[in-house]
């Protein structure tokens, strides 16, 4: 018998099956940052500080253009979920044939806004002279794979939402390991620097797409992929955009932020830049992991919401809090405590090190605030309410922390206010987010069952 990667969400014990669903997706994201951490260890070690920084200065700036894509993914994810929840095959299969072709064009029109716009926008931000070249081409070359990044994208979220999080994994795993051995070839051997490590990226991301388009193509079942029905459906990319669009803006909008914190940062150097973007890769294991929670809170809400079960989704809110905040709270402070030796595999500079606990820990012991209003976001666009939690992110997170950085660091000029920002942020949104959770499920209560 062929093995099933799917899960059942909709009906069973939850505990088992949301960490099912999130474990493989945990391993995922660790996977994905670990050799993301190897491509800035390896241009560090073997390329110097300049193009550590270079890399690092590049990550908030290519975030602020893909977010926006990458948002829409959710969007494929919660109306995969919301019909396969309710085995209404048509509708699945029109939505996939039309996300896969959506991120097809979505790729084609970042590389676009990629090369275009990488000096203009890395000049804006103030990035140094002496690593501003290095920057321009790390960027530029990186965009050429974001078709592949996109179809990566999409292709897993239509996967997410039927519980598979196992076949992505192996997929990742594959493509990482090319990812590592062409980066040890382009930087060492061939002496490429930031253009190797960016080649060895965009060629990894092409092998990682490739293997879930084969995935959809060869699945048995509504998720089907055939080539030949690609095709645009106008109500199902009309609601993908619905849902996905606000959570890309959102993303797009919080990059802003971390665009002028980028820009504050770059202010005090380019060693402060380096153990910055050191201490940020750092925080990518604790953020990704809590993340995977998120995907699972969005993906049980969906196929609930799709069967009807609204108890059922009450229950798998309060189930996803508790693990994200012990799964946040676990692994920044094991962070925080191994920090100097972690920091040292980025660098052997001690002031590169010092820099980079400053960050940690100020962002990476109170993490977990982070993972709670993801967890809510997750919990209110899996109800297909997708506007409402972007303006509040925007007005509770972003918008606070824009005007941080132009009053309080304005006035005291250090990093730890700067770095501040991020944990009284957090606060301020979730308490927001759980307020409207609540009012929203009483409104829903009341009128039995409603699909926004």
């Amino acid at each position: 018998m062929k093995k099933s990667y799917e899960i059942d969400m909709c009906s069973g014990p939850l505990w088992g099956k949301l960490l099912l669903f999130s474990l493989p997706l945990i391993l995922s994201g660790i996977l994905q940052l670990l050799f993301n951490a190897a491509d800035i260890v390896v241009v560090g070690r073997f390329s110097g500080n300049h193009a550590l920084a270079a890399v690092g200065s590049t990550s908030s700036l290519i975030q602020l253009f893909v977010n926006v894509f990458i948002g829409c993914s959710i969007g494929t994810n919660v109306l995969v979920g919301r019909f396969y929840g309710a085995k209404d095959a048509k509708n699945v299969s029109e939505t996939v044939h039309t996300s896969i072709l959506f991120s097809i064009v979505c790729g084609c029109i970042l590389i676009f806004l990629g090369v275009a716009f990488a000096r203009p926008m890395l000049e804006w931000m103030a990035t140094p002279p002496e690593v501003l070249e290095q920057a321009v081409l790390y960027m530029r070359i990186f965009f050429v794979g974001m078709p592949a990044m996109m179809l990566y994208n999409f292709g897993a979220a239509v996967l997410r939402a039927t519980g598979d999080t196992q076949r992505p994994l192996y997929y990742l795993l594959l493509a990482g390991v090319i990812n590592v051995v062409l980066n040890l070839f382009f930087v060492i051997a061939c002496g490429l620097g930031v253009a190797g490590v960016a080649l060895a990226t965009i060629i990894s991301q092409a092998v990682s797409a490739l293997l879930v388009l084969r995935c959809l193509m060869h699945t048995e079942g509504m998720c089907r992929l055939e080539l030949k029905k690609l095709k645009m459906h106008r109500d199902k990319l009309k609601h993908i955009v619905r849902i996905g669009l606000p959570a890309g803006m959102q993303s797009a909008i919080f990059s802003i932020s971390n665009v002028l914190i980028q820009s504050s940062v770059n202010s005090f150097g380019a060693i402060a830049m380096a153990g910055n973007t050191a201490a940020s890769n750092l925080e990518g294991f604790v953020y990704t992991s809590m993340n995977a929670i998120y995907q699972a809170t969005l993906s049980f809400t969906s196929q609930n919401m799709g069967a009807g079960n609204q108890k059922r989704i009450d229950q798998i809110l309060w189930r996803c809090l508790v693990l994200v905040t012990v799964i946040g709270g676990i692994f920044g402070c094991l962070m925080v405590l191994f920090s100097p030796h972690l920091l040292g595999i980025y660098s052997s500079d001690a002031e590169v090190t010092a820099y980079g606990i400053q960050r940690l820990k100020i962002i990476c012991l109170p993490y977990f605030l982070c993972g709670i209003m993801e967890v809510l976001v997750g919990s209110l666009r899996g109800m297909g309410y997708s506007v409402m939690p972007m303006l509040v992110s925007l007005t509770g997170a972003c918008g606070l922390r824009i005007v941080w950085i132009f009053t309080v660091f304005a006035w005291q000029h250090s990093l730890f206010v700067l770095y501040l920002s991020y944990p009284i942020t957090w606060v301020i949104t979730a308490a927001a987010h759980l307020v409207c959770w609540c009012k929203l499920r009483q409104i829903m209560k009341k009128r039995k069952y409603s699909v926004p």
